[in-house]
């Protein structure tokens, strides 16, 4: 802040410097807050006349934080009273349009929690005020650090309703449409890991007998394997896509019906007095006031105050847990939005994340149980049981939103029926008759087509046809000058264009295959010579043709020369004379052969496979799943044999007796890929000393 000093101006008025401005601000503004009227604060702001907007703002800002440091230690009415204050004059110019937020920021940086927590009331309470033009676009930022400031802060299980208060805030204020608070790609918290159970070695019998003891007033047993199935499933409902997984699906599936058994076998009586209560949940027909019902409900939940943002998981504690109605209703809703998830399609969900039948068929007959529990499960079971369903409901469709790309939404605008019924419509043109046009069109040579634009279209040239096969439409380069053109020359878009034009153009395609474990670079990088060659080839030719033509031309004169000279000759002493032969001396040019000799693919041999398999060691399920092995295919090689050498063998010895593709070139460059650096060595040893045997080997003719 620069402090201004007092300049006499050119009349009367004198400029007043920085230091006075505050202190004047800070009387009036203690005198505003008293009266409750801003009234006083534009007295005194319109007081200073020599002064400029920008200059009084500024120590106007200062003396709401000066005095905003004073009213801490004093009841939090006047601190609200003061933030409203600097809301109105906020709107009459006379504070910058931060300075509510600032007030706010300051505050609750140095007050402590319990008193952050009634101050933001105040916060809340003017959620419709920060929504205004005037203060959204300056302080939407502000208001957002503000509140993750306080996040941090607090802690989720302690002070978990004044969290919650925070993220409903922030839902109201800002709209729908901000990126910032939508879950746009449907990521899950993976790192709400649940912890559970005991170590195997503290773990004996005298465990289940302890909880076996905790549950003897519930007609239900209650061990270890039951409370371990029990918290397992929290990691499903952790992260679901675990279900798409066949052997994680048969887990889940098993410790599901075992879950929902028990609750089956163990219901909850409900402890309400009322008679009438407990008739409305019946299916009999009666009068039932709504409103009583509503009433008694949410009086119900005031009492109850429960808050849980995590669930204890110590043994001891299932057979209380399992007795407790909110708890249970909290692991059955688990169910029914787990059950949701992996049945709506999801924008950003892989698309291998599908359903077999069997999994939904069971959720077809397992999403009806969870219902009738909830039904069962009191208080109030069938109305919680519809309002959950109702919830569900809702969230397809703000799954059907985020699948469109979260549009904004808008209120539809009226329409205005007064305009349109002052404003008729403008009398139609007469259509010309489709027939007339067509005919016309015809004896003009054109076409008509019914669109402006198609009809244009369409009469460019008089012979579409032949305008389509111009040179000036081929917009294909040649492949010898693509490939000399500057490029990266790995990028895929250059090869995958290069291939194409090789295919359209030459014959080196279908003629030189690349082997499997060549890259793509160095087989367009051969293409390429190969072209020079080739069309250093045509020149030679086509140069040894010119200077055969020019040898025959020559040789032809001489004969023609002699063959008049033999003539007169002949005339004179008519004695014949034999005519002299031309040797043909146009060089023959030996047609290369450019093709390459085909090469028979080295196979693998079960010999092979038990000198590589122990250098692959552990990591060989990475491999399985390399050659194409399901995971179900791998868990049957493990289960089945005692060792990974025997389980890699055994699935290495499928692979080559089912694959054509099992050549010693594909299982190296598959070895790369993976790492395995040792192995991939081997096989390259084992390629080249097949080639030298096959190399020394007699050929039979």
């Amino acid at each position: 802040m620069s402090t201004a000093v007092e300049i006499v101006g050119k009349g009367s008025a004198k400029l007043t410097n920085y230091f006075a401005l505050q202190t004047a601000f800070e009387k009036a503004l203690e005198q505003a807050i008293s009266r409750n009227s801003v009234d006083v604060l534009v007295l005194s702001y319109n007081s200073f006349t020599a002064n400029s907007g920008p200059d009084k703002r500024l120590p106007m800002d200062h003396a709401f934080r000066v005095l905003l440091m004073k009213l801490l230690e004093d009841d939090v009415q006047r601190i609200g009273d003061l933030v409203k204050l600097s809301v109105e004059a906020t709107r009459l110019e006379i504070v910058s349009n931060t300075n509510p937020v600032v007030l706010l920021m300051d505050t609750f940086d140095v007050v402590t929690l319990d008193k952050c927590q009634e101050i933001f009331r105040f916060v809340e309470e003017l959620v419709d005020v920060w929504k205004e033009e005037i203060f959204f676009a300056s302080s939407k930022n502000n208001i957002l650090r503000m509140c993750n400031d306080l996040l941090r802060r607090l802690s989720r299980t302690q002070n978990t309703v004044f969290c919650g208060r925070i993220l409903l805030f922030l839902s109201k204020f800002f709209p729908f449409s901000e990126r910032s608070g939508l879950n746009v790609v449907s990521e899950f918290n993976l790192d709400n890991f649940t912890e559970y159970g005991l170590d195997s070695k503290d773990h004996d019998d005298n465990d289940n007998k302890e909880l076996e003891d905790t549950a003897e007033d519930i007609p239900l047993k209650i061990d270890y394997d039951l409370y371990c199935k029990f918290w397992s499933l929290q990691d499903f409902f952790r992260n679901p896509n675990q279900c798409y997984n066949k052997a994680q699906w048969k887990m889940f599936q098993m410790h599901a019906e075992n879950i929902l058994q028990s609750f089956s076998s163990f219901k909850l009586e409900d402890l309400r007095q009322n008679g009438n209560d407990s008739a409305s949940e019946t299916g009999h027909t009666m009068e039932v006031d709504d409103e009583a019902v509503h009433t008694a409900v949410v009086s119900t939940v005031n009492k109850a105050h429960h808050f849980f943002a995590k669930f204890l998981t110590n043994p001891k504690l299932l057979a209380l847990q399992l007795s407790d109605s909110n708890f249970r209703r909290a692991v059955l809703v688990q169910f029914l939005i787990l059950f949701q998830y992996l049945q709506v399609s999801v924008k950003f969900k892989n698309d291998s994340y599908t359903l077999t039948p069997d999994q939904a068929e069971f959720i077809k007959d397992t999403e009806p149980r969870v219902y009738k529990l909830l039904d069962e499960t009191p208080p109030y079971g069938r109305r919680f049981s519809r309002t959950v369903h109702h919830m569900l409901v809702r969230e397809e469709m703000w799954n059907n939103w985020k699948n469109e790309g979260c549009k904004e939404f808008k209120k539809p605008e009226e329409p205005a029926a007064a305009v349109e019924e002052a404003n008729p419509p403008p009398a139609k043109r007469p259509r010309r008759p489709l027939g007339d046009a067509l005919r016309d069109a015809a004896r003009n040579g054109k076409f008509f087509l019914g669109n402006d634009n198609l009809t244009r279209l369409w009469n460019y040239s008089p012979d579409n046809l032949q305008a389509c096969k111009s040179e000036q439409r081929n917009f294909l380069p040649l492949l010898e000058t693509y490939l000399e053109t500057p490029h990266e020359k790995v990028a895929p878009a250059f090869e995958w264009r290069a291939l194409r034009l090789l295919a359209r153009q030459t014959p080196h395609f279908f003629t030189s295959l690349p082997q499997p474990s060549s890259k793509i670079s160095d087989y367009l990088e051969q293409v390429r010579k190969r072209l020079i060659r080739d069309k250093e080839l045509k020149t030679v030719t086509a140069s040894s043709s010119n200077s055969s033509e020019q040898n025959n031309g020559l040789a032809a004169n001489i004969s023609n020369a002699e063959s008049e000279q033999d003539a007169t000759v002949a005339l004179q002493d008519a004695e014949p004379e034999q005519d002299l032969e031309v040797e043909d001396t146009e060089p023959v040019v030996d047609e290369v052969d450019e093709t390459p000799c085909h090469e028979r693919p080295l196979m693998i041999t079960p010999a092979h496979i038990d000198e590589v398999a122990p250098l692959i060691g552990e990591p060989w399920m990475r491999m399985g799943k390399k050659i194409g092995f399901k995971n179900d295919e791998l868990l049957f090689f493990e289960m089945e044999h005692p060792t990974p050498l025997i389980a890699c063998v055994q699935m290495l010895t499928n692979w080559i007796s089912e694959d054509d593709d099992a050549t010693l070139d594909n299982w190296a460059y598959m070895l790369e890929g993976l790492e395995m650096y040792e192995a991939a060595e081997t096989v390259k040893a084992i390629i080249e000393r097949e080639k030298s045997r096959l190399a020394a080997a007699p050929i039979v003719s």
